[in-house]
């Protein structure tokens, strides 16, 4: 049966579900360590706002509880990913192999995203620490059952070159939005205080707010984008251990995989520590958090265009590489920038232009060797190639929050009381600029021609037979 076309409106309902998962990461990414962690730099500030609920000290020589969350959730996901990965594209349900699972997991994943503001506020603060390592647990295995399925989409409804690009264009688009609005949870939170009776409860009544946007968001391309009807998807046959080591095998897939374990674990650095700079770096309120967050916004949409068009012209790789360098150069701002509200709008500025590149361009890298593995073996398991780049995408955001938490642990004065310096909050972003630097080193090692090259060889034969 002939598979109806696929569209840019098809394409812009796929990316609606990216804004609602993003956002539910944002508010993790952004808010957990500066809410749970840390001390406020002056009255009303949200730093540290839940952290009498958790245990701060060290548990384990500089190894914090998210720093143990993250590390046993690594491990967590090393079996989790491929798993997921491996039953969607096994899957054979009457709706697809990957809507059914997108339908089914989002209001979880936004419940439990509440939840890990909400739930631990028992009097024993064992029991908090318990329950929060539980709900963070939870909450990426949601995570990865929505977002492995979502993310092999964008290889299947990315068809060809041209949609691919436009795809990674467009969820890339979304993405910022998505973590955008989680940076505004302060401002609603103030209008929000009234109602809640509470800074806290502010705080927790916006996260709520937020979770249901996100659910919404979420369950749109579950809902309107009736995959068999666009996707001729058959179910493999490879085990799932056997389909995993074959992905790992793909030369040009791991090399690839390597520099991105290091753009999330930079990336999420900076993204962590955003609040922490401005208020304790910039001495500027978080409440402009937000508004910085739309400046780099605004710049990266504003390049769209010209990385679209680009990446057809001279290539991803190079792009890519310059967004790593790009990057470096702003961690290396904040790393010895001074107080006043004119270093957060420098940095932001300079934010949005690594923040289109990247935005946009590795998923579509991802997307072609799913594509020439397709080809090569006759199998589509794009589901794989998305979960092992989501778990790069884990390992490097888990990474990272186990370094800034250990990096900018507590420490107390003569009078007892704890404080944090800022040269600890510099070290992450000195951390992060070197990182970024590995990173661009790394991805020259992606051969991107030989992979577009050997895509257009296959497709060729096939091309021919039809116009016979």
């Amino acid at each position: 049966m002939q598979k109806k076309p696929i569209t840019n409106k098809v394409l812009w309902i796929f990316a609606v579900g990216q804004f609602g998962w993003s956002l539910l990461s944002g508010i993790i990414s952004t808010w957990l360590v500066h809410l749970y962690t840390g001390v406020p730099a002056n009255a009303g500030d949200t730093n540290g706002l839940l952290a009498q609920f958790i245990t701060q000290s060290p548990l384990v020589a500089s190894l914090t509880l998210f720093g143990l969350v993250t590390a046993v959730g690594r491990l967590f996901d090393a079996v989790t990913d491929p798993l997921v990965a491996s039953w969607s594209d096994r899957a054979n349900f009457k709706g697809g192999r990957r809507i059914p699972f997108m339908k089914v997991i989002a209001v979880p994943f936004a419940l439990c995203t509440v939840a890990v503001f909400v739930v631990p506020q028992f009097s024993s603060v064992v029991v908090n620490d318990v329950v929060i390592f539980v709900l963070l647990m939870l909450f990426y295995l949601f995570m990865t059952i929505y977002c492995t399925p979502y993310n092999a989409l964008i290889a299947e409804l990315g068809d060809t070159q041209r949609h691919r690009i436009n795809v990674s264009t467009y969820i890339s688009f979304t993405y910022i939005a998505g973590f955008s609005v989680a940076t505004l949870i302060p401002s609603l939170a103030g209008m929000l205080e009234g109602v809640a009776g509470s800074q806290a409860g502010g705080i927790r009544l916006a996260i709520g707010v937020m979770a249901v946007v996100a659910c919404i968001a979420m369950m749109i391309p579950a809902l309107f984008i009736k995959e068999r009807a666009y996707i001729d998807s058959k179910p493999v046959k490879t085990p799932v251990f056997s389909s995993l080591i074959s992905t790992y095998k793909n030369g040009q897939f791991r090399r690839f995989v390597y520099s991105d374990v290091i753009y999330y674990f930079a990336v999420t650095l900076f993204q962590t520590g955003l609040a922490d700079y401005e208020t304790h770096l910039m001495g500027i309120d978080s409440s402009y958090t937000f508004l910085l967050t739309v400046l780099m916004t605004v710049i990266s949409l504003s390049l769209y265009p010209v990385v679209n068009i680009l990446a057809t012209k001279i290539g991803k790789k190079k792009l890519i590489v310059t967004g790593f360098f790009a990057y470096a150069f702003v961690f290396f701002l904040t790393s010895i920038c001074g107080s006043g509200l004119v270093w957060g709008v420098i940095i932001a500025g300079c934010a949005g232009i690594p923040m289109a590149i990247l935005g946009i361009l590795p998923q579509a890298c991802v997307a072609d060797v799913s594509e020439l593995n397709t080809l090569e073996t006759g199998e589509d398991r794009s589901g794989m190639f998305f979960a092992a780049r989501t778990f790069a995408m884990k390992l490097g955001q888990a990474l990272s929050m186990l370094v800034y938490t250990s990096i900018t642990v507590s420490r107390l004065n003569e009078k007892g009381e704890a404080y944090v310096t800022a040269g600890q909050y510099r070290t992450t972003a000195v951390v992060a600029t070197v990182a970024c630097l590995i990173g661009a080193c790394l991805f020259l090692l992606y051969g991107e021609k030989k992979v577009l090259g050997r895509i257009e060889e296959l497709k060729k034969p096939a091309a021919e037979g039809g116009e016979a």
